[in-house]
């Protein structure tokens, strides 16, 4: 392989592994502080029990995630230097924001959370939590930030082959930020209320204290169902967007190789990139320009006329993205969201008639679903950067003209075999804490101990 296909594939495999912690952390921050806030509200030490089971499993997640953040962010500099430079004046403002206020709030707060609950008064403890909940949100945020503009760059204009900032409050207002972010951070709290539910069900299949864990499933699934619900609103919302702002990754999207009107929606499709047609496909007519325009009757432009308009405007070359990954890799997200609201409900009908805790092919199912939402936001992911191929920034900047002109394919091997094996390290003990702790069930918490405590 050459060095840009390398460079691709390094920096895919460690930004999925670190994908998977990040709307963990999402998620899981907020629950923790809703736990704390039930605590806070009736004083019933159970959730203050739930509280430090779920918040030494979220500072594990959340210290995974930084080191996971870390190294993937050293590929810019030896990688992707061109892109860098190009990017360079617009990255640098909402990355250094996130490090400074974001990330500060965050690790400062959940210091003081882990050693205050013995030294801080309630409130104040409880603030702490709420605050890391907040910044943990924000800095997804500000990286959503950058993300949008290489999707849909707003706000610049080109000096001596760098794009330069000139209107800070477009990128803070950019139209893909506004429906991005939404969607990125509601699928962040389903996994996070997937995982609260797992690990309660989990706890009740075994018997081990099962009346503190059916109180976290309860809230779990309130509050997965919430998610899964808007997660679905917000991606239509995304999808009608990226007709308008990226037409070609929609087209992938649908396998759609010519222009339709109106335009019918494909259930399944074999793809044939090579030949530019998709087979045995099977499609409702309509429903495409029903999903993208809210009428019967709108067009939808085909990957052909896009691919014409492009090398008009760039010049000659391919334009396509990996078409079938896309079109599996959308089913795969939708399919998965669908379920998860399905899952979500069935818990909640099953809790209103008394049989929650006893239902146990749903409390295992539960625990499938955990990991399938690791696979929903990979899917997503993929989706979202492969379709905007082969443009790292979309119009601007093409991923071969990112990497950086002085690596070697023997370098990249290096790296790449050393951050798996450093990524395969951490996946080992990631899971070996998660399992140590997970298992051990809620500490155990002493009336007296309360009266004693918040006196400092």
């Amino acid at each position: 392989m050459e060095a840009l296909e390398l460079a691709r594939w390094q920096f895919g495999i460690t930004t999925v592994y670190h994908f998977i912690f990040v709307p963990l952390t999402l998620g899981l921050s907020v629950l923790v502080a809703i736990l704390q806030s039930f605590y806070y509200r009736t004083g019933d030490l159970h959730y203050k029990r739930l509280t430090k089971y779920f918040g030494k499993l979220f500072v594990i997640i959340f210290t995974l995630g930084i080191v996971t953040g870390i190294v993937q962010e050293f590929q810019f500099g030896m990688n992707w230097s061109e892109y860098s430079r190009f990017v360079g004046d617009i990255f640098g403002i909402p990355l250094a924001i996130e490090a400074l206020t974001a990330f500060f709030i965050e690790s400062t707060f959940l210091g003081l959370w882990i050693f205050g609950w013995t030294r801080l008064p309630k409130a104040i403890h409880l603030a702490c939590i709420w605050l890391v909940a907040i910044a943990s949100n924000l800095s997804a945020i500000w990286i959503l930030m950058a993300n949008s503009w290489m999707q849909v760059p707003v706000g610049y204009h080109l000096v001596n082959g760098r794009a330069e900032l000139t209107d800070f409050v477009a990128i803070l207002l950019n139209e893909r930020l506004l429906v991005q972010m939404p969607h990125v951070i509601l699928g962040g709290f389903i996994t996070g209320g997937m995982f609260v539910l797992a690990l309660s069900a989990w706890m009740i299949l075994r018997k081990k204290q099962p009346e503190i864990f059916l109180k976290s499933a309860k809230i779990a699934l309130v509050f997965t169902a919430v998610a899964s619900l808007l997660t679905a609103t917000t991606g239509h919302d995304q999808a009608q967007d990226t007709v308008q702002s990226q037409p070609m990754k929609m087209a992938a999207m649908e396998g759609l190789w010519e222009t339709e009107q109106p335009a019918s929606f494909s259930l399944f499709a074999i793809i044939d990139q090579e030949e530019r047609t998709s087979r045995r496909e099977i499609r409702l007519p309509y429903m495409l320009s029903v999903l993208s325009h809210n009428n019967l009757t709108s067009e939808v432009r085909g990957m052909n006329d896009i691919q014409a308009e492009m090398v008009e405007k760039h010049g000659p070359g391919d334009y396509l993205p990996p078409v079938a990954i896309i079109y599996w890799s959308f089913r795969i997200m939708v399919g998965l969201g669908v379920l998860f609201i399905a899952v979500a409900f069935w818990g909640l009908w099953l809790w209103w008639r008394g049989k929650l805790q006893e239902h146990a092919f749903y409390l295992k199912t539960t625990m499938v679903m955990l990991f399938l939402t690791f696979v929903a936001n990979t899917a997503g992911w993929i989706v979202a950067e492969m379709g905007r191929q082969p443009w790292v920034v979309y119009e601007l900047l093409l991923t071969a003209d990112g990497v950086s002109p002085s690596v070697f394919e023997s370098s990249i091997w290096i790296s790449m075999t050393a951050f798996t094996l450093v990524y395969g390290i951490l996946a080992v003990a990631a899971f070996y804490l998660i399992w140590h702790f997970g298992r051990q069930g809620a500490p155990e918490e002493e009336e007296g101990v309360e009266k004693n405590l918040h006196t400092y």
